[in-house]
């Protein structure tokens, strides 16, 4: 255990027993008591980069595709390589690399992009974030072989591990050998906790500021024209709805700059400007016989619908308003899709089949065939 893992679990272990001993002492009746081991165990998940913390287990490349395909294709496209929702996990890698332990992709300007296999350099941090935050909509739902499975599996789409492997806790160190990047991580930053890894106690940076000579600041000598700025479409429209790229909205006009202070003012000034050309709102609707809302509302944030779909704007999925319009009254095909999931019907990003009851779905289905709430 390194030291600052240990330090954080002292001062976990130090509250507790001191809020014990309060209220032993009957300072604070009735608040706090020691976190039993259980308890601790369940908290303490992370896996370092020597595999301490790694449970027991193993998944074969075969289960892996099966899990994948069913809880992670949606998003990471089906052989890992889609960046339409987040960046591609598989992809710029070769057999060179896999040798060298260097992805010399990293070092090539002209690559359109980085993959998850080109820059992770450890498989604790894979296994241990697949375990902690996937899949996106029900983070550590997976269980201790399924996460053993889908790392194989991404393994093996980047040609780490061949198509018949097993992912164990006993063979996790042999496959840290084969990772593409391994050689990529340096420890000599005086950031990595502990000396168990090779790190240093002071960085291997010794820059000094510089106070002279300094690079004026840049001012742009040209815009867009106005003609062309739209002309192949609206560029914010055209960029994943998730993650750090973002489009400039090219439906409005060229943003001009602002004098200090006025930044305020210019804000209000919009602000109150929509706010008088905005329609007035109208009255609020009760929701059609036999059509429960409110409960299809808190089904929709319970399973996580909320995280591709919004009520009146397109997120990964359509609106559920867009929903509303185009299969308005279809109760029956709703709830079915609901459940089964789907493709094709509102562009190539899939919806994975949900684990919710019929009664469920058919109460999200009956909100929806009815308006959704409008």
């Amino acid at each position: 255990m390194s030291r600052f893992r240990k330090a954080v679990l002292a001062a976990a272990m130090l509250a507790a027993v001191s809020f014990a001993g309060a209220q032993t002492a009957g300072a604070y009746p009735g608040v706090g008591r020691v976190a039993t081991p259980k308890e601790v165990a369940a908290w303490d998940i992370d896996v370092r980069p020597d595999f301490k913390g790694l449970p027991a287990g193993s998944g074969t490349v075969a289960k892996g595709q099966v899990v994948w395909e069913g809880k992670c294709a949606s998003c990471h496209g089906i052989f890992g390589e889609s960046g339409e929702v987040f960046s591609p996990i598989v992809g710029g890698t070769t057999a060179e690399d896999i040798k060298k332990g260097r992805v010399a992709n990293l070092t090539n300007t002209t690559y359109p992009g980085r993959t998850t296999l080109m820059k992770v350099p450890t498989l604790s941090t894979l296994w241990d974030y697949i375990n902690r935050a996937m899949p996106w909509t029900a983070p550590k739902s997976l269980s201790t072989e399924e996460v053993y499975a889908v790392t194989a599996f991404m393994l093996n789409l980047g040609g780490i591990v061949p198509d018949d492997f097993t992912l164990s806790d006993k063979n996790m160190a042999e496959v840290q050998n084969r990772m593409p990047n391994r050689n990529g991580m340096t420890t000599k930053h005086a950031m990595w906790p502990g000396s168990e890894f090779g790190g240093t106690a002071s960085p291997d940076a010794k820059n000094v500021a510089c106070m002279k000579d300094c690079t004026p600041e840049p001012k742009v000598a040209s815009f867009l024209p106005d003609f062309a700025r739209n002309a192949h479409g609206n560029l914010a429209e055209q960029n994943r709805p998730v993650g750090p790229q973002r489009g400039v909205d090219t439906t409005r006009p060229e943003g001009k700059a602002l004098v200090p202070g006025a930044a305020a003012a210019a804000e209000a000034a919009v602000a109150q400007k929509a706010a008088e050309a905005a329609p007035a709102k109208p009255a609020a609707r009760t929701d059609p016989a036999g059509v429960d809302g409110k409960a299809a509302i808190a089904l929709t944030q319970k399973y996580s619908c909320t995280a591709c779909h919004s009520i009146d704007k397109k997120i990964i999925g359509p609106s559920f308003l867009d929903i509303a319009k185009k299969h308005a009254g279809k109760t029956e095909y709703l709830a079915e899709k609901v459940k089964a999931g789907g493709v094709g019907v509102w562009g190539s990003m899939p919806m994975p089949a949900q684990a919710l009851s019929d009664a469920e779905a058919k109460t999200i289905g009956a909100w929806l065939a009815s308006g959704a709430g409008k």
